[in-house]
């Protein structure tokens, strides 16, 4: 929480006068202390292990099902002081602004959460219980929604005050976390039920089920991490054969996410884009190195062993089931909209969607990397570029996509990679994914 903007302070500052506030004039005349202490141990075991998630820098905290269990077992007021303890978590030990401002934030949603539980007409569970779905069940999702919706509100609100994140980055990563969010959440009302049959011994039933889901979760987050490592090796493998293209899958992987989140695709398909522009160029493990480093024209022969590297990529990765999707990108990422690309000559929207928009995040990091036929175009010579080959080479709904992200999100174009002595002759002179490079075949003219 070191150097936060004022504004950032601010902020914390009211959050945390709002919350003590709130429980300073709370009565707790009624409150059963011995499952406040309880609760408060869940809260603390779950919120000091919490579980990974695939979203970027976020966790969700198990203490979700011990602060719902209190807004039906203890009220507003009570669970207000239950969220108070995570001041104590054993994960921020030396962050005591952190603390505090979790501390403060768990407090005002369990006691909205538990204000709307009452408001909706709740009634804790008990034996013989009539009507659990308009006394109980009713009111705890409502309660459920609106804590999840505070505490995400809440956490949005310092993350764009301290510029950790973006809003739309928000608004993306959210909707992940509630589903996290509200899923532990619901251990609150099995931890609710069973205190009227066993009473303490609920909080310890619970426990087992929690971790679990936590170590599946945990395991899904693992696979994740093995299927990126897995990726970045190839892309490795193959960006050795060429000096001059280190670190372009993952550019144009980059530029492919920008693409596909202005279009609006759904998260599950710009996790699968990424993967496919990090390996769009795999198929050039079974291109010939020294025909992707020739320096002089290349032959017929040559040009059509090229042309198939898109083909080639669909075969060494076909067998990777999680790609799905991002196969049709690799495959076509060549092709064009005007008919002339390869390896299929489709045409217009024939072409996978997946296709057209790696195609113009390809040529565009292409066009500003350095090359050994020539230095790199500047931003604006490649958005000139792209617009100029639009309708003819790209998608210009993808074009378009593609410069609006590109002038509010930036582009940082690699520094020029200088090759061994040695190598420096047989680096190729030629780019097939530059539209502005002509690609010289001999005997045959030249060809983009």
């Amino acid at each position: 929480m070191r150097g936060l903007p004022l504004a950032a302070w601010a902020y914390v500052c009211g959050v945390v006068a709002l919350a003590t506030g709130l429980i300073a004039t709370s009565s707790f005349g009624e409150l059963d202390w011995s499952k406040l202490a309880v609760l408060a141990v869940l809260f603390w075991v779950c919120d000091s292990a919490p579980a990974l998630l695939n979203v970027e820098r976020a966790r969700v905290s198990l203490s979700f099902a011990a602060s719902l269990a209190s807004v039906v077992l203890l009220g507003p007021a009570g669970a207000a002081l239950l969220g108070l303890s995570a001041v104590v978590n054993g994960q921020r030990l030396f962050a005591p602004v952190k603390r505090l401002f979790n501390g403060a934030q768990f407090a005002l949603c369990g006691y909205a959460a538990g204000t709307v539980f009452d408001v909706l007409g709740g009634d804790p569970p008990r034996p013989g219980q009539a009507d659990w779905v308009e006394q109980v069940i009713v009111p705890f999702l409502g309660a459920l929604v609106t804590f999840v919706g505070v505490n995400l509100l809440l956490m949005a609100g310092i993350l764009l005050l301290s510029k950790q994140a973006a809003p739309r980055e928000l608004v993306r990563e959210s909707r992940q976390l509630s589903v996290g969010c509200l899923g532990y959440g619901m251990f609150g009302l099995l931890i609710a039920g069973l205190w009227q049959h066993v009473g303490t011994f609920a909080a310890v039933l619970v426990l087992l089920p929690l971790f679990i889901a936590r170590w599946a979760l945990e395991q899904t987050h693992a696979q994740q991490k093995a299927h990126a490592a897995t990726l970045a090796a190839l892309c490795q493998a193959v960006e050795t054969k060429d000096y001059y293209t280190r670190g372009h899958s993952e550019r144009v992987s980059r530029g492919s996410v920008m693409i596909a989140r202005e279009i609006g695709m759904r998260p599950d398909r710009v996790e699968a884009i990424r993967y496919a522009g990090m390996l769009h160029d795999v198929g050039k493990l079974g291109v010939p190195t020294k025909v992707l480093q020739k320096a002089g024209k290349l032959t017929e022969e040559e040009f059509a062993a090229i042309q198939l590297h898109p083909m080639r990529g669909l075969e060494i990765v076909r067998e990777i089931g999680f790609l799905d999707e991002a196969l049709a990108g690799i495959m076509h990422h060549h092709e064009r909209v005007n008919g002339t690309g390869y390896p299929m000559g489709l045409a217009g929207d024939e072409i996978p969607e997946f296709a057209r928009v790696i195609s113009v995040a390809d040529a565009f990091d292409s066009m500003t990397s350095t090359r050994s036929y020539r230095p790199a175009l500047s931003i604006d010579q490649a958005v000139e570029e792209l617009r100029k080959c639009a309708g003819e080479h790209f998608d210009p709904v993808m074009v378009e996509a593609f410069l609006r992200a590109l002038e509010r999100e930036g582009w940082d174009p690699p520094d020029p990679v200088v090759p061994p002595d040695d190598d420096v002759a047989e680096t190729t002179s030629q780019d097939h994914d530059d539209p502005s490079a002509p690609l010289r075949v001999a005997g045959g003219g030249a060809r983009r």
